[in-house]
């Protein structure tokens, strides 16, 4: 049950940003909107891996990676 928890969370960050950014509440180089995808793929991340679902844990560590470059840049 902890693992679909940690699931979710990741989900609901996920969407979340991308809600925050279609809306224009965010700026896509923020390091809020980063920090969402950031925490939203790790949770799915978790998940992911728990079921076994490795095509879904390869996309989210990439998509962690991107969010890790932006956290980065946005830094500078």
């Amino acid at each position: 049950m902890v693992f679909e928890i940690i699931g979710w969370i990741g989900t609901i960050a996920i969407l979340t940003a991308y809600f925050l950014i279609t809306t224009q509440r965010l700026q896509p180089k923020s390091r809020g909107y980063q920090l969402l995808n950031l925490f939203g793929a790790l949770g799915i991340i978790i998940n992911s891996w728990q079921h076994q679902a490795l095509p879904s844990v390869g996309l989210n560590i990439v998509w962690l990676l991107i969010a890790v470059l932006g956290i980065v840049k946005s830094m500078r």
